[in-house]
């Protein structure tokens, strides 16, 4: 059985995947209309990402007879200027996100429960990954600067992840 105060934590963090998700969507989108499709494919494998992420935490939820509330999700707010303010953005999400999945973790402790403690394992080592991916993007623009052919050289390299 879900401890109960686990069990509303768990259903703040479906909102908060929904939400990265619809963010992640949202930039998408955007690169998409600007004809930077690798962009846009980067954003899109990751708005994938978090659905996935939310949906492992509902069916968590529903395996240990939790209840699970389907959130309302704001949309996102978010405007940028140049392309590497879409990813440091993006980076300072992750690491919001990370907070929140070792708030979980803490909370599982406390709980002593073990069976929250190893899904939540995943998840802090996920975001490890997930913090370092984005961050290479922002150091990669940094490198890049205003050079068109290094976006373009980094747009191709964003289309390949699958």
């Amino acid at each position: 059985m879900l401890p109960e105060k686990m069990n509303e934590a768990m259903n703040e963090q479906v909102a908060k995947e929904f939400y990265a998700e619809y963010l992640y969507l949202s930039m998408a989108v955007e690169f998409a209309e600007k004809s930077l499709d690798g962009f846009a494919n980067w954003f899109f494998k990751q708005a994938e990402e978090e659905h996935e992420h939310a949906m492992k935490f509902i069916e968590f939820i529903l395996e240990r007879g939790g209840k699970v509330v389907v959130p309302a999700i704001p949309k996102p707010n978010f405007e940028a200027k140049e392309y590497i303010d879409y990813f440091k953005a993006a980076l300072e999400h992750e690491k919001y996100v990370t907070n929140s999945i070792n708030g979980l973790m803490n909370l599982a402790i406390e709980l002593k429960d073990h069976a929250s403690k190893s899904l939540l394992q995943w998840f802090v080592d996920e975001q490890v990954e997930e913090e370092d991916s984005v961050g290479t993007i922002v150091d990669h623009l940094e490198l890049i600067g205003d050079s068109r052919n290094g976006i373009f050289m980094l747009d191709r390299e964003l289309g390949k992840r699958e």
